[in-house]
């Protein structure tokens, strides 16, 4: 039989973008410990509406790690005690009965609250637009062997595509840097002989616009630690060897010196 846990939450509450907020405190009685962290709050939303009060707004969408949509700081950590998880995946047993949990938004300048613990992440989907696309041939889809791809390419690739743009590593920065997120995007491409022929021009594009809204890498590893993906910052150091490349062939391209 689970243990059941009686917390005191303390949740950042803001009406809108523009209106001030505070944290306010919550007492939650008998949760199971084989909750997830959602489930919890859900359990909490449904008491603050029987008593006519407005619910706590969050986001989440498959609760099953995959969408990124239900990022938050738990007692200051992005996604909460429990390293490679996100939010959806956090269950209550990592907390002991009579904590204290502090839950806030992304903190991020890139990240503007919306209301409560949601915020605006439209920044992230900027930087992928500008990625652009990868050229393909029409008409049928072509033999899966056609085009070799190094299996050290396809696993790293593969790893790099496992980012589910939930924003934790720009929460997590202490220079709310978009190294990680956007090493992750881009890579997950030019790493492939499909990406190829954008491959120069993705990379400035997209960490041009990467730096219009977010601060500098300075190597202090949260985004890697944060990541419920455990994405390695290995991918930076990538992205940066390929911006360099993509400036110099780029300027020679268009005929500049």
């Amino acid at each position: 039989m689970s243990k059941t846990l009686n917390l005191t939450l303390k949740v950042w509450r803001q009406a809108r973008a523009a209106s001030p907020g505070a944290l306010e405190i919550y007492d939650v009685r008998d949760i199971s410990e084989d909750m997830s962290f959602l489930e919890m709050l859900d359990i909490l939303n449904d008491r603050l509406s029987g008593e006519g009060k407005e619910p706590i707004a969050f986001e989440h969408d498959c609760r099953e790690g995959i969408c990124g949509s239900c990022g938050m700081m738990i007692n200051g950590q992005a996604h909460g005690p429990q390293r490679g998880t996100a939010t959806c995946q956090l269950h209550m047993r990592k907390f002991a009965d009579g904590d204290t949990i502090v839950v806030e938004p992304w903190r991020a300048a890139a990240f503007p609250v919306v209301k409560d613990l949601v915020v605006n992440r439209s920044s992230l989907d900027r930087i992928v637009e500008a990625g652009g696309y990868i050229t393909v041939s029409a008409g049928a889809a072509p033999e899966a062997n056609l085009t070799p791809v190094p299996k050290d390419a396809s696993d790293a690739a593969f790893d790099a595509a496992a980012c589910i743009g939930c924003g934790a590593c720009v929460a997590a920065c202490p220079n709310s840097a978009g190294q990680l997120f956007t090493a992750a995007k881009l890579m997950h491409l030019n790493l492939l002989p499909q990406g190829q022929p954008e491959r120069w021009q993705r990379a400035e594009n997209m960490v041009d616009t990467m730096e219009e809204y977010f601060g500098s890498c300075t190597n202090h590893g949260e985004c890697e630690e944060a990541c419920p993906k455990s994405i390695s910052i290995d991918y930076i150091a990538l992205m940066n060897k390929d911006y360099i490349k993509a400036k110099r062939k780029n300027r020679k391209l268009s005929g500049q010196r």
